[in-house]
């Protein structure tokens, strides 16, 4: 319970961080001093890559902190590392992963490389599952720290669990799919995860018209 209470807590302090609030008072210190987070991503990775704050740290082969472009001004946000995630210790390598590929490439006509991949938790969950609200929210300062070091200007959030942890809403992605949500200092835009196409590939047209938004957003920001 001490974790999650920590981890609830800095996820107060970012999201009212994010709002723009400087001092709030009246709240406990109770978090572990390492959890003061660097201000590069380099150091950063290096804090993840030892991180043993939940219990996903006790069955990964390696964290995946995420990769791409420190300066991109569009940032993918997904749910967690898959197997061959965990095993690369590289976000979206593997059949999801190169459908995300074209996504970027072929809709939003951006080489991959130019921007930023993550997702919520950064150890792999057993069997691919979703990831608890202690492991989620342990992991989320993480997530904002590198949201606030790379300062996209626009985030997309790959199915319901990024786009829960991102907003702390939770609405159904199908009924939020395609919005452009403001954000403190960028817009968030859901959508369905690449995996969720690989089994139910009728949902790509959807997904299409989002991807051209967002490569209309790209070109307006």
């Amino acid at each position: 319970m001490n974790r999650l209470y920590n981890a609830l807590q800095l996820k107060r302090l970012y999201q009212l961080k994010q709002f723009g609030v400087e001092y709030v008072p009246m709240i406990e210190k109770r978090q572990p001093d390492h959890l003061s987070l660097p201000n590069d991503l380099k150091t950063l990775q290096q804090i993840v890559s030892q991180c043993q704050l939940c219990d996903l740290s006790k069955t990964r082969t390696k964290t995946v902190f995420g990769e791409g472009n420190p300066h991109a001004r569009l940032m993918f946000v997904g749910e967690g590392p898959g197997a061959q995630e965990d095993t690369s210790g590289r976000p979206f390598v593997g059949r999801a992963g190169d459908l995300l590929t074209k996504m970027i490439e072929n809709a939003i006509e951006i080489p991959r490389s130019e921007t930023y991949i993550t997702n919520i938790v950064k150890c792999r969950p057993p069997s691919n599952r979703v990831p608890t609200p202690e492991e989620a929210l342990t992991c989320l300062p993480y997530l904002m720290k590198q949201i606030e070091l790379i300062k996209p200007a626009i985030i997309v959030a790959l199915g319901a669990t990024a786009y829960h942890y991102l907003t702390g809403d939770k609405t159904g992605i199908t009924k939020v799919r395609g919005e452009v949500i403001e954000m403190a200092g960028y817009k968030l835009v859901p959508t369905y995860h690449p995996s969720y196409l690989l089994r139910n590939p009728s949902a790509k047209k959807e997904v299409y018209q989002d991807l051209l938004k967002i490569k209309r957003l790209l070109c307006e920001n």
